[in-house]
């Protein structure tokens, strides 16, 4: 009865250590793509360094104010749970 607890705490904590590492990755393909995008670059290279970061990642950007911002999202590869950020950067930026 034990064994088959421990196995589930343990694939659950695995579980939630893959999806947290999943977070971080978009949290910084989304920083990538907004200083990207900020650069003056086309959305298919922003997309291109986000699929090398990500992959399978959607990839959308829209302008607020004198920034331009990224919305990364993926899905978690074991369960259904989409993850996303949002990044912005300095349009026109080095």
């Amino acid at each position: 009865m034990v064994i088959p607890a421990v196995m589930l705490v343990l694939a659950l904590c695995m579980w939630g250590l893959q999806v947290t590492a999943l977070q971080v990755r978009v949290t910084d393909a989304a920083a990538d793509a907004a200083r990207t995008l900020a650069r003056g670059d086309s959305m298919s290279v922003a997309r291109s360094r986000v699929t090398t970061l990500v992959g399978g990642a959607q990839v959308t950007s829209a302008p607020s104010g004198d920034f331009v911002c990224a919305t990364v999202s993926a899905r978690a590869a074991v369960l259904p749970i989409d993850v996303s950020a949002r990044s912005c950067a300095l349009a026109g930026g080095l």
